[in-house]
């Protein structure tokens, strides 16, 4: 383990600690105090914001592999969710002074406010390159103004971390109670707009739902119901649907599995057309009869390649996911219609004579930036079709 630095003017005020001893120093920023969490690392160049509250991150501790990270500040509009879900976030240069016309806030005044932990001036390609070979490792964060750190407590706190394997965390982050959605995509110059008139009706499960998800289903054409995590089939049902869309989410997908999958199972039993995206896309998969695993450091970035199988088009998608689908267990008349070009694993599945159909990456989030979008006609396409 490193030795702590000297007492000096600029002592650092933030540590990260590795379950296995590793320490790295930096400059805190953001609120004060410790966290403990799963670390990651993601790729991509923009979004930091987003990547916060995304609720897919809960559990989670991110390192952002691009420098530049606050340098467009904060606002309202790029949330997506009324919280940050991620623990706390790694870079590499202190966050400057926003310089951005649509800038309403300073990330470290915002991660304060939300209480947040950041530290800067880490070496985050050492860092990744550790997460990478090792895989992601169980980590304590600490910003401390004065420089003071327990170094071995932190450690064994980071040890002591149960891990993502198992947990349920769609219950720490869904919503309370069902709401109506109708805000559509973001459009120039009138910003977010709401749907008018009657749509398609659909219920979506908020497993950690991102608000854009539900926007891209409402600029579809969808009339939109959200569900806790925990509705049931009957809760579901007595929407009258037309078609049922499983969200994103965090944590252990068989642990959520366990009251989702009955749901799903009943949902499919009715015959309506069925949309996932990450976590949705992995319990659909487990309601299938399919399996899912943990992965050596996930993919987290903007940048994923993703190859149609059926098509043979390549789509440059958003993923953040730390489980994968193991397209080996895909029962018969289950079919895989995705996967990874950087390692070969499972992005997407369905069913050979029904309208369910799910995928590992984000489509909402646009990186291609029109790639994916496709998804979502293709969900209220199989609506209209089943209506006729």
């Amino acid at each position: 383990m490193p030795a702590a630095p000297a007492a000096t003017h600029d002592r650092p005020t933030a540590c990260l600690a590795l379950a296995d001893g590793t320490v790295f120093y930096g400059r805190g920023f953001g609120a004060t105090g410790d966290t403990v969490a799963e670390l990651c690392f993601n790729t991509a160049m923009t979004g930091y914001q987003e990547i916060m509250t995304d609720p897919s991150y809960a559990g989670q501790i991110v390192t952002f592999t691009f420098p530049h990270v606050g340098n467009v500040g904060v606002n309202p509009d790029d949330d997506e969710a009324a919280y940050p879900a991620a623990a706390g976030m790694v870079v590499k240069w202190d966050p400057t002074d926003p310089s951005n016309w649509r800038a309403a806030g300073h990330l470290g005044e915002w991660l304060a406010v939300r209480d947040r932990i950041g530290i800067g001036g880490v070496d985050t390609r050492r860092l990744t390159r550790a997460i990478r070979q090792q895989g992601a490792p169980h980590v304590a964060l600490s910003h401390n103004p004065e420089g003071q750190f327990d170094i071995a407590a932190l450690v064994a706190r980071a040890r002591a971390f149960q891990g993502l394997v198992g947990l349920d965390l769609a219950r720490d982050v869904t919503c309370a109670q069902s709401y109506q959605w109708d805000e559509m995509r973001w459009a120039w110059p009138e910003g977010y707009r709401r749907r008018q008139g009657p749509g398609h009706r659909v219920v979506a499960l908020d497993y950690g739902a991102k608000r854009n998800i539900l926007r891209c289903l409402a600029s579809a054409g969808c009339a939109v119901t959200v569900l806790p995590a925990t509705a049931t089939a009957e809760e579901v049902l007595a929407h009258n649907p037309e078609g049922v869309f499983l969200s994103n989410g965090p944590g252990d997908p068989a642990a959520t599995g366990s009251y989702a999958v009955p749901m799903i199972r009943k949902v499919l039993e009715a015959g309506l057309p069925v949309f996932g995206i990450c976590l949705g896309h992995q319990m659909l998969a487990l309601a299938l009869g399919a399996r899912t695993v943990k992965m050596n450091h996930g993919h987290h970035g903007a940048n994923h390649p993703v190859k149609d199988l059926e098509t043979g088009k390549v789509e440059i998608t958003s993923m953040n996911h730390g489980f994968t689908v193991d397209s080996q267990t895909l029962p018969e008349g289950v079919l895989e219609t995705h996967v990874s070009l950087f390692d070969g694993s499972n992005c997407g599945i369905r069913v050979a004579d029904r309208p369910v159909f799910s995928v590992q990456y984000h489509p909402e989030a646009s990186p291609g930036p029109q790639d994916s979008i496709y998804l979502f006609d293709r969900f209220v396409a199989a609506m209209r079709a089943r209506a006729a």
